[in-house]
């Protein structure tokens, strides 16, 4: 079977790894099976019905329309972890930047081209200006342990920094990979009383926008420096704006500029690098294209943010894949449909996330001459939202 991927960003010629010779991929196909995607914003844009699953090469997937998506059945995936390490190091970058005054010191070291033999008198009489602390023995609270989280906590370890940890959700997987020099905080108070450096890794969402507001800055220690390589609108920025000018706050370092903190004194506005290295880039590329292959050929999900995860085996027999509603009876009714047929079924699995479920059921075999009329009749059943016969 010939699958078409539309790209709608450069996305790095690492995919071919993951894809076979049935694969086509461009940025002009029509009626693609799968969608790769970058920082492209995909809310306004008209999704065509033959969409199978959407992959973004990143973390963060506020420019997808993941509701909408979710009814209809269109299976949405991000790549977690994939950018980790090239964010983590603007992390530790942004925290030196933002207590060295390594910007000013090189800004003020370009006014005196011009001066000849002059230079390095200059230089030494001058430098005083640009006296900031060492990162060794401060304090650091993560917000977030997931995959950047982690690094960043253990490379500062490394550093000789005081690591503080909040994260109620974080995973077993990411707990065993953090350093035992690392003391979790069960409060995000707690944490924002006892740092001298705070960084926030955590999804963008309605709980979470403008969590560094008035009250968490009213508890923070003064002169803390905050670095933010997540999202623009985890900050309220009004409220960061009035603790920069009280001293409350430092030195803000984010890697989403605004207009609002273009310019402002203590404010370090990087142009979103955080990904953008070259490895960084490859590897969100090839686990997307990954996770879109296995989806496509065998129903797999990893890392959705919108389904289940499902873990199957590669469909070596006819594979019945159904997105549904979590409503009672739809397995019931997707089962019965199967055995109206006279159909065997060898194995299946159901999974659910919030209001939305996945079953695969794998049939010991499905003649040509009733396949349509299955994937017909399953789709008819109330809840269904995508029916897929895979394996033939």
């Amino acid at each position: 079977m010939e699958y078409h991927i539309k790209t709608l960003n450069a996305i790095s010629s690492a995919i071919y790894s993951q894809l076979g010779d049935n694969y086509r991929v461009g940025e002009s196909i029509a009626e693609p099976d799968a969608v790769l995607v970058r920082s492209a914003s995909m809310h306004d844009m008209p999704i065509p019905d033959s969409v199978q699953s959407i992959a973004r090469a990143g973390a963060g997937y506020n420019n997808i329309p993941v509701d909408a998506c979710t009814e209809r059945g269109i299976c949405v995936f991000n790549t977690p972890g994939a950018n980790a390490n090239g964010v983590c190091e603007m992390v530790l970058c942004g925290m030196l930047l933002s207590c060295r005054n390594v910007i000013g010191g090189i800004e003020w070291a370009r006014t005196l081209k011009g001066e000849g033999d002059e230079v390095g008198k200059k230089v030494e009489k001058g430098k005083g200006a640009f006296v900031g602390p060492e990162l060794r023995g401060k304090t650091l609270g993560v917000i977030g342990l997931g995959a950047i989280g982690v690094l960043v906590a253990n490379a500062a370890v490394a550093l000789g920094m005081k690591v503080v940890g909040y994260d109620p959700m974080i995973s077993v997987e990411h707990a065993w990979h953090l350093s035992t020099d690392i003391r979790r905080e069960n409060s995000l108070d707690a944490l924002f009383s006892s740092c001298d450096f705070i960084t926030i890794h955590v999804p963008l969402m309605d709980k979470t926008r403008g969590m560094i507001g008035r009250r968490a800055l009213s508890l923070c220690r003064k002169g803390v420096r905050i670095m933010n390589f997540a999202r623009g609108g985890l900050v309220d920025e009004a409220a960061l704006i009035e603790a920069l000018g009280d001293g409350r706050v430092s030195c803000y370092v984010t890697d989403f500029p605004s207009d609002a903190l273009l310019g402002l004194d203590g404010v370090i506005a990087i142009p979103h690098l955080g990904a953008s290295t070259p490895e960084s880039e490859e590897n969100c590329a090839v686990m997307a294209a990954a996770q879109t292959r296995d989806y496509l050929e065998h129903g797999i999900i990893r890392n959705s943010v919108n389904l289940p995860a499902v873990d199957l085996s590669p469909a070596l027999k006819p594979r019945l894949f159904c997105i549904h509603e979590n409503v009672p009876n739809v397995l019931g009714s997707i089962t019965s449909a199967v055995a109206s047929f006279g159909l065997n079924i060898s194995d299946m699995v159901n999974r659910s996330r919030g209001m939305s479920a996945v079953s695969a059921l794998d049939i010991d075999e499905v003649p040509d001459y009733v396949r349509e009329e299955l994937i017909e009749r399953v789709k008819a059943l109330p809840g269904m939202r995508r029916v897929r016969l895979l394996g033939v």
